[in-house]
């Protein structure tokens, strides 16, 4: 893998740790701010919504930006969406600095999963993508659990500035390793935008994305409650939990890749519906602390084993159905990604508001999931109809 793969590498640890470690921080930042559990959430969701409708469309505004300029604008942004949420005095202006740091988020990834994917060759693209994403899981085995201990020792803001000291590493890595030029596809025009989303086959696999993904979040978004809630561990004990949590996602990330190469969505088939079945499990195992951290694993395994098999297929869609737009497909991807965790996070909120409560969770998320598998099943049978059919021309 090329040196500059591992600049983008750096810069997802830090977008990362501060999309993910909100999920630890949770119960703290309800005590601090004297707000219910539920409305946290919403802090997961609010961001999760400005990555969604800032990545398409701040992608498609900064498409002619030359690539590196671009990143490096990027994690500007990051740090003073971060530094902001630190110094934040309200609720309401703590949802604000994270729609800031989202924006920064959505049109990073959108890019960067591109710049990723060129950067090496064409029956590695999968695995190129999967490193880059690596940075999201690092984060989460070590970023996360961090900054859960870092916040629940010296306060929720201290979490904050130390994400934003991540953002000037990542600065710093990326001015360093990048090259200067780097390819980008031609900028698409408002039009081919449209296009894009009137597209079926790409509306599909953005279903699939959104409800595969997302399906997880109604229980990851209240996991640091639901640990200590109804599995009984100490407060001190969930960062140590995360970590193995963690573990798993990255070791997912890596299969998840190397699966999904050479036929992304048969493998998305299989990892949809194991992910299904493991929700459920943990609906019965979250009260027993063993049978809780087994169950926990295998599900960080899968929950992110399907992101890069998610975001190639949807590439290798736009190249043959819209491929002046491949950009804006990744974008919208990377929307869609979120769309689930902001879907997902709300409604998670209202299962622990509901008298189903925290339990249900799992369950309810695995109703999602079990929504993605069957979209992935009826887009295999259409790309399986299109190659007959490319078979008898």
């Amino acid at each position: 893998m090329p040196l500059a793969l591992f600049a983008l590498t750096i810069a997802a640890y830090a977008i990362g740790t501060t999309e993910f470690v909100i999920v630890g921080l949770l119960p703290t930042v309800a005590n601090d701010l004297h707000i219910t559990l539920p409305l946290a959430g919403l802090i997961v969701s609010v961001y999760a919504l400005g990555v969604t409708f800032g990545a398409p469309i701040l992608t498609a505004l900064t498409g002619r930006i030359e690539r590196k300029r671009l990143l490096l604008g990027l994690m500007g942004l990051f740090i003073l969406g971060n530094s902001a949420a630190a110094l934040s005095p309200s609720y309401e202006m703590l949802l604000v600095a994270r729609v800031i740091s989202a924006f920064a988020h959505g049109v990073f990834f959108s890019v960067g999963a591109t710049i990723a994917a060129g950067l090496v060759a064409e029956d590695r693209r999968a695995s190129a993508i999967a490193m880059m994403f690596m940075g999201l899981t690092v984060a989460i085995v070590t970023g996360v659990p961090l900054g859960t201990l870092i916040g629940q020792i010296f306060g929720w803001r201290a979490t904050f500035f130390a994400v934003a000291a991540l953002g000037v590493v990542a600065f710093i890595g990326i001015a360093a390793l990048l090259p200067a030029t780097l390819q980008k596809a031609p900028a698409a025009g408002l039009m081919e935008q449209v296009r894009v989303l009137g597209s079926g086959r790409l509306l599909l696999a953005f279903g699939m994305t959104a409800l595969g993904y997302g399906g997880t979040f109604v229980t990851f978004t209240f996991l640091a409650s639901i640990l200590q809630d109804l599995t009984g561990f100490a407060e001190s004990t969930v960062s140590l939990v995360l970590v193995l949590y963690g573990l798993a996602i990255a070791a997912g990330n890596l299969a998840g890749g190397r699966i999904a190469d050479r036929n992304p969505a048969k493998a998305l088939g299989w990892l949809f519906g194991l992910q299904a079945l493991v929700l459920v499990i943990f609906t019965f195992t979250a009260p027993s602390a063993p049978a809780a951290l087994v169950t926990l694993v295998a599900l960080g395994f899968l929950s992110f084993a399907n992101v890069p098999g998610l975001q190639l297929y949807v590439v290798q869609l736009a190249k043959r159905f819209r491929p002046n737009a491949v950009d804006v497909a990744s974008a919208l991807n990377i929307a869609a990604f979120n769309l689930g965790i902001a879907v997902g996070a709300w409604i998670g909120g209202l299962v622990v508001a509901s008298p189903l409560g925290l339990g249900a969770t799992p369950w309810v998320g695995a109703l999602l999931v079990s929504g993605a598998l069957v979209l992935t099943l009826v887009s295999s049978r259409l790309d399986r109809r299109q190659a007959d059919l490319a078979q008898t021309v």
